[in-house]
């Protein structure tokens, strides 16, 4: 995807309403509480392109959503936190908004000077967010001179902060941009999308097999390989007829699963080796039992060694490597040895020079917790976002954005 980006147009003395992913987690969901952000990591993300646009003359509006808030009422959500650590990090006095919209936000912004930073209120307080509403879309269009999305996270929703703002924009003949962080995102996916190399193994896991049976389906197509663990396992192995036990299993989902085995046939590798225990408790007895041999009364909680020894042995060739979903309960310390085995086992094919795309969301929360993200070619930070990019969807976030020798400057 040929996106402009914050390089390609002037920003000197502009008013620049920059979409980041500030949906950071936080020390309590209580309002009474003093909250505080836990992790910073998506804020230090966007970080290149805030400073850019500080170093290159311009005033910024940020804006983000934070968390699933039902009403303005939830101030557990509101962007107060979020606010301070920026300050802490960029020691920049951050103008905090109570507001999305309306007259006192548009006062302040047009009040804001080159080097300032104003943050909106988390946009989902407004009801128009999440439906895409044209008139809040025209009010955050009507707060700056350019629009920057460098919130790839959340690129896959058509919201008004993430699409209809970019529109309105671009019908106003104003720039509709990505940022460092969207660019950088695009260009280590399309990777695995444009001509991938080969041989191309996916890795696929996490609880739900419902929620990726067209990403396997379209995996299918263009890998070589796809390995099986986490919770979704269960309903392949179901749907093979093996016991599982009390395991996770999406009955709903196995007639799918026997469709998809037999469209695949050995290019779909599953467990042949799991971890089962009677509960998730950290000092619960756990074994690792051969997958035709798991207990009625137990359920498989993570895959086995010879599991991984088996997976270590089909990626040893590979060129490419795109994994999404953890292996186990990563959760629980007790049942992390799958998935962070696998962790250390694509960080060395990565240092060997094998290309190891991580897909956000769990995958990427399993890997910053081995310690080993700084090792993967690239980690991304959008979970939903990067699979429907890699099942080959267009992103609406993205293609509201001007294209390079296309519309608006």
């Amino acid at each position: 995807m040929n996106k402009k980006t914050v390089t390609d147009i002037d920003v000197k003395d502009k008013k620049v309403l920059v979409r980041v992913d500030f949906n950071v987690p936080l020390s309590s969901k209580d309002p009474a509480d003093d909250i505080y952000v836990t992790d910073d990591t998506r804020i230090q993300a966007a970080l290149p392109t805030i400073n850019y646009l500080l170093d290159n003359g311009a005033a910024l509006i940020l804006c983000s959503h934070l968390g699933r808030p039902k009403s303005p009422a939830d101030l557990q959500f509101a962007m107060d936190p979020v606010a301070d650590r920026l300050s802490e990090i960029l020691d920049l006095d951050i103008i905090k908004m109570d507001k999305v919209v309306g007259e006192a936000v548009t006062g302040a912004a047009a009040k804001l000077e080159p080097g300032q930073i104003m943050l909106l209120e988390n946009t989902r307080f407004e009801s128009g967010e999440k439906k895409n509403d044209p008139e809040l879309s025209r009010q955050l269009a009507g707060l700056a001179d350019v629009y920057v999305n460098d919130a790839f996270g959340s690129a896959h929703r058509a919201h008004a902060s993430t699409e209809g703002v970019a529109q309105m924009m671009r019908e106003e003949g104003n720039p509709a941009v990505a940022g460092f962080l969207m660019e950088k995102e695009l260009a280590a996916l399309s990777v695995a999308v444009n001509d991938p190399p080969h041989p191309y193994i996916a890795i696929m896991g996490g609880a739900k097999i419902s929620d990726k049976i067209k990403l396997i389906e379209h995996l299918l197509q263009v890998t070589d390989k796809i390995l099986i663990g986490g919770g979704m396992a269960n309903t392949f192995l179901k749907a093979q007829d093996l016991e599982v036990g009390k395991s996770l299993v999406e009955e709903e989902a196995i007639p799918e699963a026997r469709r998809l085995l037999d469209t695949a046939g050995d290019r779909l590798i599953l467990p042949v080796d799991v971890v089962v225990a009677e509960s998730l408790e950290e000092d619960t007895e756990a074994q690792d039992v051969p997958v035709n041999e798991i207990p009625a009364d137990k359920m498989a909680l993570d895959v086995g060694l010879v599991t991984i020894q088996r997976f270590n042995v089909a990626l040893q060739d590979a060129r490419l490597v795109v994994w999404n979903g953890p292996m186990g309960v990563f959760e629980v310390e007790r049942f992390a040895a799958g998935t962070n085995g696998l962790a250390m086992l694509l960080g060395g094919l990565a240092k060997q020079g094998t290309t190891v795309i991580v897909g956000g969301g769990d995958s990427a929360a399993a890997v910053a917790k081995a310690g080993l993200s700084d090792q993967m070619s690239h980690v991304s930070t959008g979970g939903g976002a990067s699979l429907e990019f890699l099942e080959g969807k267009t992103l609406p976030g993205i293609a509201a954005l001007d294209e390079v020798n296309g519309s608006s400057s």
